[in-house]
């Protein structure tokens, strides 16, 4: 009985209920009763020693009083212990040794475990792949309302993979961890919207989730958003906010936005024309292999827009852009190298 109570003393001062709240005499109540064997005692000590609450961080003795714990069956214990091997943290990684743990806290329902585990058999980490396996533990986690295992869950229906591919159930899971602020969802549900996967196309629709991710700092959804303002679809077309939402995501590194910034420089869409912005951007995108911002780097070179004229970087992009197919490169390679061959003769 007196472990009993010191657990409870312990979880009293780390929480501040009933005293005032303070983690290093939670340690002490919590050491007394898991040093008695008391398992949820052994799983909140291991927490304290993770976090350094009321005690020294120790990954090792995190390790210890974790192991204790989930060799009782403490399913957050197990599922610690699993990351922990997945990590290499406080003990040798073993991916194998994660799975196991994580399959002990998942069979008891712990939806974090759940989800890690379908990542495993996703990935093929410490277990042979499986695809099935995966859908099996995500549909356990999404169902207990764990966001990224229903993004998981949205992604695998909309591919088809695992499972027989079903755009509405795609948008059913990806709404539900959407909801919950699961920015990837956020995006994937924009894009549902957008273009008309699993649900009547609503371009509205598609505004508010690509919105939701962009304030997130989803690069993806910035530049979809961005398209979205540039040709008013779902939203009054407002170039300057389209610029606005481009150089969010170009920023972040993303090509297709770095050239679309490019262009509103070049056009003077929602910003004043300067060329030399243009050229920055355009290169930005190229350097990562964006066909087209090769192409318009190409022409740039060409022409002397926003850089001195260059034959040769002007011949180089163009065989960048060219060699991914693009047809203009391609036609333009060929009428240069026509009009040095007529000028040698």
């Amino acid at each position: 009985m007196a472990v009993f109570w010191w657990t409870k003393a312990g979880n009293s001062y780390a929480n501040g209920e009933g005293v005032e709240k303070d983690s290093i005499t939670a340690v002490f109540w919590w050491t007394k009763a898991a040093e008695q064997g008391n398992a949820e005692a052994q799983c909140n000590l291991g927490n304290s020693y993770t976090n350094g609450e009321g005690v020294k961080k120790h990954s090792k003795i995190a390790v210890f009083w974790w192991t204790k714990a989930a060799e009782e069956g403490n399913a957050e214990a197990q599922y610690n212990l699993g990351n922990s091997y997945y990590n290499g943290k406080g003990v040798e990684k073993d991916s194998k040794m994660a799975v196991f743990w994580w399959t002990k806290a998942a069979e008891q329902g712990n939806a974090k475990a759940q989800c890690d585990l379908g990542v495993s058999y996703d990935n093929g980490e410490g277990v042979e792949t499986d695809s099935k396996m995966a859908v099996y533990w995500w549909t356990k986690a999404a169902e207990q309302g764990q966001a990224q295992a229903q993004f998981n869950l949205g992604f695998f229906y909309g591919y088809g993979k695992g499972v027989e591919k079903d755009s509405k159930m795609a948008v059913f899971w990806n709404t539900k961890a959407a909801e919950q602020g699961n920015v990837e969802a956020q995006r994937n549900l924009g894009i549902c919207y957008a273009y008309g996967k699993g649900v009547e196309t609503d371009y509205k629709m598609a505004v508010f989730w690509f919105t939701k991710a962009a304030k997130q700092g989803n690069a993806k959804a910035q530049y979809n958003l961005g398209v979205c303002y540039y040709k008013g679809e779902g939203v009054e077309t407002d170039h300057k906010m389209a610029v606005f939402w481009y150089t969010k995501a170009a920023e972040q590194g993303l090509a297709q936005a770095q050239c679309n910034l490019g262009l509103s420089y070049g056009n003077g869409n929602g910003v004043e024309t300067d060329y030399k912005m243009a050229v920055f951007w355009f290169t930005k995108a190229a350097g990562q292999g964006h066909a087209q911002a090769q192409w318009n780097l190409g022409i740039c070179y060409d022409n002397g827009v926003g850089v001195e004229k260059d034959k040769e970087m002007t011949v180089f992009w163009y065989t960048k852009a060219a060699g991914q197919g693009h047809a203009r490169a391609q036609i333009e390679l060929q009428r240069l190298h026509e009009k040095v061959t007529a000028q040698k003769k």
